[in-house]
């Protein structure tokens, strides 16, 4: 029977060379099939990329900066966190440059290179492969680059999110990626599996739906800003319906776009798609884009470190029985909240103890087809070991 297994590994040591020999006396023994690597973006990455790849020479290895570090003991700053997976599955890696530039071929190459790897055409990918996908989180391209992605087979699943950056200024944030010995930015990377076992990409979020839409009316020519809701200024007509101040909607105050946000309704799922911050011109500025005539429906909070633990350590395992691996992506904006409504250490908690995982707080996230936010997706694997 189709077995995984993940192990991982945790430092905090800045030189990295010790951090990598850390990491490796972490992981033990053995020749893992892929490496993953998630680290604040203040590292040295191509130094630690070297490293690790000297100390796993036969191994592939993806990776990203990011805003917070993610393990089975809770959500971590300035770290590095290092999984390596062995078992029963085949993985392909691809890498689409030029993201800012023409996203929608970034997205095909990044699949066309995984397939060649894997000796499979785009058209023939089945329930045998899903993809993991990381992109560069600033430059705000996931709609179009799954365009491309999903060119050639819309039925592929998709999951993951952009790689990030702890810096609260953003006119400094970057992001990195890796694949194998290679550092880089603007660019979106695929690990497609390809695999008999059990396999689920999910999606979590702490919100229910208000009962409640309002429409897009008439946005900008980036498609990114909503000028008008229901046919009214849209930063106006948004603080009425929660009866708030303009100056209270920015995300994550505690009464705004974070704790009453949107989600586009498609059948009896919701795909969270909040709002980001209102503009001086009297518009709110939107994290994906924006399709006049769209009804979006108003949310509610609910229980942040409840529903995550939940999801973790209820809803993954029914997915995929006896969990393998875990890679999880959790929105920074989810942080940001937490911090503002004081519970980032339930949240913390809510991670810890969930045995086979790491991710990242990240820049956005994907699922499927959709580009979204104040989500947690993950990818799960199942194991019969």
């Amino acid at each position: 029977m189709p077995t995984i297994q993940q192990r991982s590994a945790r430092t905090e040591i800045q030189d990295v060379e010790a951090a990598a020999e850390d990491i490796c006396n972490q992981l033990g023994a053995g020749a893992p099939k892929l490496v993953t690597l998630f680290a604040n973006r203040s590292r040295d990455h191509r130094g630690l990329n070297a490293a690790l790849r000297k100390r796993l020479p036969g191994a592939r290895l993806v990776g990203a900066s990011a805003a917070g570090e993610i393990d089975s003991e809770g959500l971590h700053q300035d770290s590095i966190v290092v999984s390596a997976l062995y078992g029963d599955f085949e993985v392909g890696l691809g890498v689409g440059r030029n993201l800012s530039r023409d996203p929608a071929m970034a997205g095909v190459s990044a699949v066309k290179q995984a397939c060649d790897e894997l000796g499979v055409r785009p058209s023939s990918l089945d329930k045998r492969h899903v993809g993991m996908v990381i992109d560069d989180g600033f430059k705000y391209k996931k709609e179009e680059l799954l365009i491309g992605m999903l060119e050639q087979n819309p039925a592929l699943v998709l999951v993951g999110g952009g790689a990030g950056d702890s810096e609260p200024d953003p006119s400094k944030q970057t992001a990195l990626m890796h694949v194998d010995g290679q550092v880089f930015d603007d660019a979106v990377i695929i690990a497609l599996f390809q695999t008999e076992l059990r396999w689920a990409a999910m999606r979590s979020h702490w919100y229910e739906p208000l009962g409640q839409t309002l429409t897009i009316t008439k946005v900008d020519a980036s498609c990114t800003r909503a000028l008008e809701i229901d046919g009214l200024p849209a930063a106006k007509r948004y603080a009425d319906l929660l009866g708030i101040g303009i100056d209270e909607l920015e995300f994550g105050k505690p009464k705004g776009f974070a704790t009453t946000p949107t989600a586009l309704r498609v059948g009896r799922e919701y795909f969270m798609r909040a709002p980001w911050k209102p503009m001086d011109d009297g518009s709110i500025l939107f994290a994906n884009l924006l399709e006049e005539g769209t009804e979006l429906e108003l949310m509610k909070c609910g229980e942040l470190g409840a529903s995550t633990r939940k999801f973790l350590t209820e809803e993954i395992p029914r997915r995929v029985g006896n969990v393998g691996a875990v890679f999880a992506f959790h929105c920074s904006g989810r942080m940001w909240f937490a911090h503002a409504k004081g519970a980032t250490q339930e949240l913390s908690q809510a991670f810890a103890g969930v045995p086979r995982m790491v991710g990242m707080n990240c820049q956005f996230e994907l699922y499927c087809g959709f580009h979204i936010n104040t989500t947690l997706t993950a990818l799960a694997f199942g194991t019969d070991a």
